[in-house]
């Protein structure tokens, strides 16, 4: 009996050495599974320009994005001198992008509308309230003026919802948005870049046709 007992001691404790020593089952690892795809507005949200993946394995992912894009266009302070964007990945979502001080409430409206969707269970909200400065709001005023006059530009700024958004932090400018050319693309680094008082342009427009 003693020997039987002993007997099998040892061979559990050689099946317990075995299972610390054996390789990971590959199956049961996700460190090499692919990460989730995100959708995202790829870029500032215009009521024109959708701009969204075409697709989506997830059904639910696809509505939720919609859903985002429409709240985000229902913002009362959403203007010109801002830039929101979005991504979803799974059930949250991502806010990014920037607001003027002057609608700096933007931020957290923006926020609460998006956590009202139904499915979406986390919002991250990285969208910067940019620091009230006068000399900012001058360049801003310049800027769209600026490009407003400069050939057909004045048809991206419809007041409801423009296509152009000018950013403006520490008088450096970033045009972010769509247009429908190159040309006006271009037009609109000339434009911005012959405003006074303005210490840089980055031109981030994207061309959809």
């Amino acid at each position: 009996m003693k020997r039987m007992l002993l007997f099998t001691s040892l061979l559990a404790m050689g099946w317990g050495a075995a299972a610390q020593t054996a390789p990971a089952n590959p199956v049961l690892s996700t460190s090499n599974q692919p990460s989730q795809a995100i959708l995202s507005s790829n870029g500032p949200v215009t009521l024109d320009y959708k701009n969204l993946p075409s697709q989506s394995t997830d059904p639910v992912e696809t509505k939720i994005a919609g859903q985002v894009r429409h709240q985000l266009l229902k913002l009362p302070y959403y203007g010109m001198f801002d830039d929101i964007e979005y991504t979803v990945q799974g059930r949250t979502v991502t806010l990014n992008g920037a607001v003027t001080s002057l609608h700096s409430q933007t931020r957290q409206d923006a926020q609460a509308a998006v956590k009202k969707i139904e499915g979406v269970d986390q919002v991250v909200n990285n969208i910067r309230v940019l620091p009230p400065n006068p000399f900012d709001d001058q360049a801003r005023e310049r800027v769209f003026r600026a490009l407003s006059r400069t050939g057909g530009l004045s048809r991206y700024f419809w007041p409801a919802s423009p296509d152009i958004r000018i950013i403006v932090a520490n008088q450096r400018v970033t045009l972010t948005g769509y247009v429908s050319s190159e040309g006006d693309k271009n037009l609109a680094n000339i434009a911005a870049n012959e405003v006074r008082d303005v210490f840089q342009v980055t031109n981030n427009l994207q061309v959809v046709k």
